[in-house]
């Protein structure tokens, strides 16, 4: 994201912070609001103009989006009124403040970026599912309605983020969006993810010492995933961000052979 949007996006986020009130309808306005955006060119350019004054765009936002709630309007003018560095990145902070409304508004104890990963790691392991809710043949709402049904157990609010990116992928595969959208969520809620790959499942007191570890480590809680891998053989791979830090047995074999040949 360029220097433009990333300022203006925190910008953005700070008109969200300070918004009362913020509920799981905010958030599915929000995205609705993204998709009515992303489906116009001429309403993207026309909102990411520098030319136009940011009283008029303000104006324009409160006149296309006027069945929605007040708040939701002042979130989209807020955003209008920052400057962007092009109008797909305009469109993608717009989804991401819908994504931080939901995780604002789900009720304590939901989990919805570990909700995320099951349903990507579900997609990854079966490519029928996966080609289901990605393809672009056939109505959206068919896929929504699939997706509905696989996450009938989980939250209400991972069911709408899992239905907007169906419905908007950008250009994304599904896997991609759904990884990206759970960091957004985790930060959201002060987290940060760490996934661990490991031969054999971590019991729960194994977890829980891991997760204290590498929260002191990186001075954040951490949300941990775990993925089952077993060419690991034993010890464990933990991806934060673009970090890895490799203590697999695999690994190690790995770099014996390399300094045996070498």
């Amino acid at each position: 994201m360029g220097s433009s949007s990333r300022e203006a996006l925190e910008q953005s986020r700070n008109v969200l912070a300070a918004i009362g009130g913020v509920t799981e309808r905010t958030g599915e306005q929000v995205l609705l609001a993204a998709r009515t955006i992303a489906e116009s060119g001429q309403l993207r350019a026309l909102l990411t103009d520098s030319g136009v004054p940011v009283e008029d765009k303000g104006r324009f936002v409160g006149s296309l989006f006027a069945s929605l709630d007040k708040s939701t309007v002042q979130l989209l003018a807020g955003t209008v009124a920052e400057r962007w560095s092009d109008e797909d990145e305009f469109v993608a902070g717009i989804e991401e403040l819908g994504f931080r409304a939901l995780a604002m508004s789900a009720p304590d104890g939901t989990a919805i970026e570990r909700e995320l990963f099951a349903f990507e790691q579900a997609v990854r392991s079966n490519a029928e599912l996966e080609l289901a809710v990605s393809s672009k043949l056939g109505a959206s709402d068919a896929r929504v309605a699939l997706v509905d049904a696989l996450l009938a157990s989980a939250s209400s609010q991972t069911r709408t983020i899992v239905s907007h990116l169906v419905r908007m992928p950008r250009g994304r595969r599904i896997g991609e969006a759904l990884r990206g959208t759970a960091g957004i969520v985790a930060d959201q809620a002060g987290l940060g993810i760490a996934t661990v790959r490991a031969a054999r499942p971590l019991t729960a007191p194994q977890l829980k010492r891991l997760e204290g570890i590498l929260s002191a480590r990186y001075g954040r809680k951490l949300s941990i995933n775990q993925v089952l891998d077993e060419t690991l053989i034993g010890g464990l791979r933990i991806t934060i961000g673009d970090e890895v830090i490799d203590g697999s047995v695999a690994s190690r074999l790995s770099d014996l052979r390399l300094s045996l040949v070498g």
